[in-house]
């Protein structure tokens, strides 16, 4: 039973998600690794994982006790990378050099849009 459901067993959650076109799949998962933005990285052993599919949009949901990873298999700190295309787009849509594109695409960690709206102000 669920507390807070008002004594609703499992098999009843089950039904009224699949009513709602709520899917629900369990995945049968060994390791876990996040790889956060500064450059660390967490490991889940043997997690719990749920993959749920709500008007075709799949939501995975991991339970379990993360660990941090001392080192990283096969793995550099990862350096940003610019590519022309993303210059040119840059460039175009806010009227500015190639230099100031390139300035600000690295002010943004790579972020076109943000990228953008900065030369725009």
């Amino acid at each position: 039973m669920f507390p807070g459901l008002g004594g609703m067993n499992p098999a009843q959650m089950q039904k009224m998600m699949s009513q709602l076109g709520i899917k629900t799949v369990e995945v049968p998962v060994e390791k876990v690794v996040f790889y956060m933005k500064d450059g660390t990285a967490m490991e889940m052993a043997l997690p719990q994982v749920t993959k749920m599919t709500i008007q075709g949009t799949e939501t995975y949901q991991v339970i379990g006790n993360a660990q941090p990873l001392q080192s990283l298999p096969n793995s550099k700190p990862k350096e940003l990378e610019i590519t022309e295309d993303d210059v040119k787009l840059v460039m175009q849509q806010a009227s500015v050099s190639k230099e100031q594109a390139s300035k600000a695409l690295k002010e943004t960690k790579g972020d076109i849009a943000e990228a953008i709206m900065l030369l725009k102000k």
